[in-house]
């Protein structure tokens, strides 16, 4: 109970510490005359990865390397399969056609590329697989390249907006929620992977297990509110464009990050979660091309939320 309530607190911790950095880091960007669609990309899409960020660095630092992969893992399947199901049955998700075209298949990519990189024994015959540290700058190439595409459609980027704070505050306020937010980023990410690793202990069960459900939906749970307020608001296309883009960035940075870190050691059963987070991406880009075009359904997103409860069943039956 000690350990529930050590993870559930740390997750508002974390949460709370995104929230203030993001409003803090908005204010201060409005303060030196930044744009508002650079700052809507740039901090407000870095800030609902916060909590994922912290947690696998933290995770990583410790050596918790079932922690680190399955939170990013289980936040990517969560995404799409968890926030998107949610979001469609709220509103039907219209999605632009550069988002299926180009940032879904993006997304298909990363995380093909984390099986490709990761089963080395399957690759050159070594009886040790990893995400190593030249596997992770590897990733953190690929999310440079993502950046320059982000710039390049920055001028196409409609209603991203929105979502930024519109509250401004005086200079000292501002280094106060930076710090602040920081301070709690730490402090909470220590707490759950803490919890998270003690907790796995208690039930018998491997890390991964605990970083690809209760870990991972917990970090998710920033994305989940901005794309289920964004389809309340019939702004479909900040709800895909946010969960895809989550996506991206959890792979190709926070996985990049941790594992140069530390290389994160990978067994051959968790290509089984990299399996469905590849089909989780593959069905979303031919849900493009179902019942109405570029479009997800009610219908669809159903479907994805009965996938993710029938996943979910089958990591706790094969622990």
């Amino acid at each position: 109970m000690v350990l529930i309530f050590l993870i559930a607190f740390g997750f508002a911790v974390v949460i709370l510490g995104a929230h203030f950095f993001v409003n803090g880091a908005c204010s201060l960007a409005k303060k030196l005359a930044v744009s508002e669609l650079v700052i809507g990309l740039t901090v407000v899409a870095f800030g609902t990865s916060l909590p994922e960020l912290s947690v696998n660095i933290t995770a990583s630092i410790k050596g918790d390397a079932g922690i680190a992969l399955g939170n990013i893992l289980g936040s990517n399947i969560a995404n799409i399969f968890l926030i998107l199901g949610i979001s469609s049955i709220i509103f039907p998700l219209a999605v632009t056609k550069g988002t299926v075209w180009k940032e879904i298949p993006l997304s298909l990519l990363a995380a093909i590329l984390v099986g490709i990189l990761a089963n080395d024994y399957l690759i050159d015959g070594n009886k040790f697989s990893a995400l190593t540290r030249i596997d992770g700058l590897v990733l953190i190439s690929f999310f440079i390249i993502f950046l320059f595409y982000s710039v390049g459609i920055a001028g196409d980027v409609a209603g991203i907006e929105e979502q930024i704070p519109a509250k401004r505050y005086g200079i000292v306020r501002i280094c106060i929620m930076i710090v602040a937010g920081l301070f709690g980023l730490i402090v909470g990410s220590r707490w759950v992977v803490t919890g998270a690793a003690g907790l796995a202990e208690k039930l018998g069960v491997s890390q991964s297990l605990i970083g690809l459900t209760i870990v991972a939906v917990g970090t998710s749970l920033p994305e989940l509110a901005t794309s289920a307020m964004a389809a309340y608001k019939k702004n479909p296309d900040i709800a895909v464009g946010n969960v895809v883009g989550s996506n991206i960035f959890n792979i190709f940075f926070i996985l990049g990050v941790s594992s140069i870190i530390r290389p994160i050691p990978f067994e051959a059963g968790s290509n089984i979660n990299v399996g469905v987070a590849i089909a989780a991406s593959l069905l979303l880009f031919v849900c493009m091309f179902t019942g109405k075009k570029r479009m997800l359904d009610r219908w669809e997103g159903g479907i994805f939320l009965v996938l993710y409860v029938g996943y979910i069943c089958f990591l706790i039956a094969s622990r």
